[in-house]
């Protein structure tokens, strides 16, 4: 039977060496009976460890292999061939070679190893350099660690940064010590087409919200789009399902930087961990659970022709309730919902649905208009209560696709003050108006008293002065 690790040349040697002398050391030879027991062994046959053909060994050569086993308390070890003095020099491979290869790596790190081969070839056809065989030029590539590496597809910052980090630093697996310490959000595109409502062919996509320590999915949902209102709508389900979690790790997508998304986990003190652009390796667990997905969810789906999105969704939760979260995970060695309950737990309750979906709203400022007390918000106008109307500057909080909840927010307390509904024109056309209340002490205009109390200060000031008068007076009992 093939071993399931199979061993190097040099070990099959060294286990054969030492299966026919072994027998020498478990039942040692009487004085004077060596030479017989060897010359016995000299004239057997065994099987070659590499090609299996039959082989016999020298009585001189047995004894060399006896008394050097003999010596040492390593005895396998020592019956190993000797290392040439060569080995890993690659003295075949001249050393202007070996700068052109590494050369030529350098400017091309996505060319492959047969690809620098022929470049090399043709590099070197009208030299004197000799260049050695491809498996020559493979194995010093791979001693070298001078594997194909493709350059990103966008030469971007944010690209060239993250292939930087990765050639530098050691990428190591991890994983959190409590359930609900650091959840795993990101979104999936499927691998078919599903049927909308008005008849048209769309791909849909895929959240899915992973749990970290126990592998649980907390949720999954198809929709038709990967915005932040699907974001939120997911995010929320998961919290009220499951619990609150202390971290949420995303990746750098326009949904999961979006203001709602970024004001809603702070406000539920929620920690926004984002990955590296172009790293999806530190979010691999996400990467498993949607092969999971095309590899056994998709295919038991292949006869549903007309597919919709309810179908698709009713089937997903079926079978991440029914068959992920209750089957053997082979790296943790038990089923996530298992590992779920086990513990240890840093959740903390749900809120109510009222409270996340206030949450996850933009915090943002606006004028007042004076004239009619309005504010201009996502091209409409929002009326502003009388008794806010000597607010210059006010503060308000919503969500971009639910205009319907716009809300005027104390900035300092984050208090909800008054909730704001649009211009209604059409009302205000009827010439009802609402008496406003007093919001300062009453500003009617009331008589004069006389002369202001300052001017009197200052003609008090310029008497006691002692200065001549500013002027020569006409008449001093009356006008001139």
């Amino acid at each position: 039977m093939t071993s399931k690790h199979p061993s190097s040349g040099r070990d099959r040697w060294a286990q054969l060496r030492f299966v026919i002398i072994g027998r020498l050391f478990a039942e040692p030879p009487e004085p004077g009976e060596l030479q017989a027991r060897l010359s016995e062994l000299a004239s057997r046959t065994w099987r070659h460890p590499l090609s299996g053909e039959p082989i016999q060994f020298g009585l001189s050569t047995l004894e060399r292999w006896y008394y050097k086993a003999r010596s040492c308390s390593d005895p396998v070890g020592a019956l190993k061939n000797r290392l040439g003095s060569h080995y890993g020099m690659f003295p075949s491979l001249p050393l202007e070679v070996r700068e052109q290869l590494v050369r030529q790596y350098r400017e091309h790190p996505g060319w492959t190893m047969k690809l620098h081969y022929d470049n090399l070839c043709s590099l070197n056809r009208n030299t004197t350099f000799e260049v050695p065989s491809y498996p020559t030029i493979r194995r010093f590539m791979r001693a070298k660690g001078l594997f194909r590496n493709a350059r990103p597809k966008r030469q971007t910052a944010g690209a060239i940064a993250a292939q930087e980090r990765l050639e530098s630093l050691e990428v190591r697996s991890y994983e959190v010590e409590h359930v609900h310490a650091l959840w795993h959000l990101d979104f999936h595109v499927g691998s078919r087409q599903v049927l909308n409502r008005s008849g048209d062919w769309i791909t849909p996509k895929l959240l899915g919200i992973l749990d970290d320590r126990s592998r649980l999915v907390c949720h999954l949902q198809w929709y038709w789009d990967e915005t932040a209102e699907t974001l939120v709508h997911g995010l929320s389900q998961a919290i009220m399902k499951r619990a609150l979690p202390r971290s949420l790790m995303t990746d750098n997508g326009a949904a999961m930087l979006a203001g709602e998304t970024v004001e809603g986990l702070k406000d539920l003190g929620i920690l926004h961990r984002k990955t590296l652009p172009y790293s999806a390796y530190q979010n691999g667990k996400q990467e498993f659970l949607w092969s999971r997905i095309e590899s056994r969810l998709m295919p038991m789906l292949e006869g549903e022709a007309q597919l919709t999105l309810k179908t698709l969704n009713l089937s997903t939760q079926a079978w991440v309730e029914q068959e992920y979260n209750r089957s053997l995970h082979s790296e943790i060695g038990m089923t996530p919902l298992e590992r779920y309950l086990e513990g240890p737990n840093v959740g903390r309750p749900s809120p109510e649905a009222l409270e996340l979906s206030r949450a996850f709203r933009l915090k943002t400022s606006r004028k007042q208009r004076r004239s009619d007390g309005t504010i201009a918000l996502e091209g409409g106008r929002f009326e502003i209560p009388s008794r806010y109307r000597t607010l210059e500057n006010v503060h308000l909080r919503y969500a971009r696709w639910d205009l319907s909840q716009v809300d005027l927010i104390d900035p300092r307390e984050a208090h909800i003050l008054a909730p704001l509904h649009p211009v209604d024109k059409t009302a205000n056309a009827s010439g009802v108006r609402k008496r406003m209340d007093p919001v300062t002490p009453s500003l009617q205009p009331v008589p004069t008293t006389g002369m202001a109390p300052l001017l009197r200060e200052l003609i008090a000031g310029y008497a006691a002065s002692g200065l001549p008068p500013a002027y020569i007076p006409i008449d001093d009992e009356g006008d001139a």
